[in-house]
């Protein structure tokens, strides 16, 4: 029989409140994580040099924003994921990831402590199964709100502050991983000094009613241009940022990941409180004897792009592992993909072959990021 092209239908997916402001500007729409989104405005390429070059305003609505309340809220959160959140002053932000009992990832997500709760960003894809997650497992010690009344913008750049400091000079008292609540555009938002492009910028939670009004007083901006969901993918891996589903998932430990940097002192063998959190047996034992396989960064050597799922082996053709993600990078202007590779095959410099249309294109395993990361440190 002849092949049929089927047309996504949308008639069920979940609109964000900017989702008339993305039709009128053009965007090309596409289902992701049951949402109708914007991949495209002006072409992918033109908005990834948007964001390296100036601002660009990204529509992350989709994802999950919740608050945990109570007296128990920190050490609740605490029995989930491997993070100091008990110590995180008010008005600071942290990267942390539930685990389940094998140490796997079931998401990552954003904590931010604010004065009466702890603010969460947690991935659309994932928010449903977080939620009940949290619910079933701690729902008995701490207030569990989400926050489907709000909408979340981004706004990412080297000119992003200069741009917000518009509609409010105050957000430039912000530091990279910090957070305040803030009127923009008459609407009170909680804004971030944070992202996931590897540039400075800022993430803003705002009442949904309101979230059009603000994201056209940013458009208006003559440093702002609005960029879709392809941009965001390549920015974040420039940066060396991973993509839960893609590059983490239940199946791979944070210690696989290279994620030990967001598992503080406190919450490792030996610190203060050491585990009681899911997986913790499995990655204390990472962390002490190394994991048997780890992310890495690789560089085409070659022009051509390799794509997700690409085959990884080596000299003699034999198998290490596959790509998890992988683009030809706009700013650094070379194929540039990640992978996980058996632990003697992860010295930089070393090289592996993709298998590409039957060809073995060499690619050099790199440090990441791939672009320099321009954080707002103060």
């Amino acid at each position: 029989m002849p092949s049929e092209t089927v047309m996504p239908d949308t008639t069920a997916l979940l609109k964000t409140p900017l989702h008339t402001l993305h039709l009128e500007l053009g965007a090309r729409m596409v289902p992701f994580a049951g949402y109708e989104m914007p991949v495209q405005y002006a072409g992918i390429i033109a908005e990834h040099k948007q964001c390296r070059e100036a601002a660009a305003l990204f529509d992350v609505s989709h994802m999950g924003q919740l608050r945990l309340s109570g007296d128990d809220a920190a050490r609740a959160l605490e029995s989930l994921v491997p993070v100091d959140v008990v110590d995180l002053p008010v008005g600071k932000q942290r990267y942390g990831f539930f685990t389940n009992p094998n140490g796997g990832l079931l998401d990552d997500l954003m904590i931010t402590r604010r004065a009466d709760d702890l603010f969460l960003v947690v991935n659309a894809s994932c928010k449903n199964a977080d939620i009940a997650h949290l619910r079933t497992h701690i729902g008995h010690r701490c207030q569990i709100q989400p926050l489907p009344d709000r909408a979340l913008l981004a706004l990412q750049g080297p000119k992003a502050a200069v741009a917000l400091a518009r509609l409010n000079a105050d957000v430039t008292s912000l530091t990279f991983m910090s957070g305040n609540t803030f009127e923009l555009a008459g609407a009170a938002c909680f804004v971030t000094r944070s992202g996931y492009t590897g540039e400075d910028g800022f993430e803003i939670s705002v009442p949904a009613e309101q979230a059009e009004g603000l994201a056209r007083a940013l458009l208006a901006q003559p440093e702002v241009a609005p960029a879709g969901l392809g941009a965001r993918d390549t920015l974040r891996l420039e940066a060396g940022l991973c993509l839960y589903g893609h590059d983490i998932d239940a199946n791979t430990t944070p210690v696989e990941a290279g994620l030990t940097w967001a598992i503080q002192k406190v919450r490792r063998p030996g610190g203060a409180r050491e585990g009681h959190y899911p997986g913790a047996l499995t990655l204390a034992n990472q962390l002490a004897h190394g994991p048997t396989n780890k992310r890495v960064g690789l560089v085409g050597l070659e022009r051509a792009p390799v794509r997700e799922g690409t085959k990884i082996v080596d000299s003699h053709g034999h198998a290490l592992g596959h790509v998890t993600s992988g683009t030809l990078g706009p700013s650094v202007n070379q194929p540039i993909a990640m992978a996980y590779l058996p632990v003697n095959h992860t010295a930089p410099g070393g090289t592996v072959y993709a298998v590409v249309r039957e060809r073995h294109l060499p690619m050099q395993v790199r440090g990441m990021p791939f672009a320099p990361h321009r954080y707002h440190r103060g």
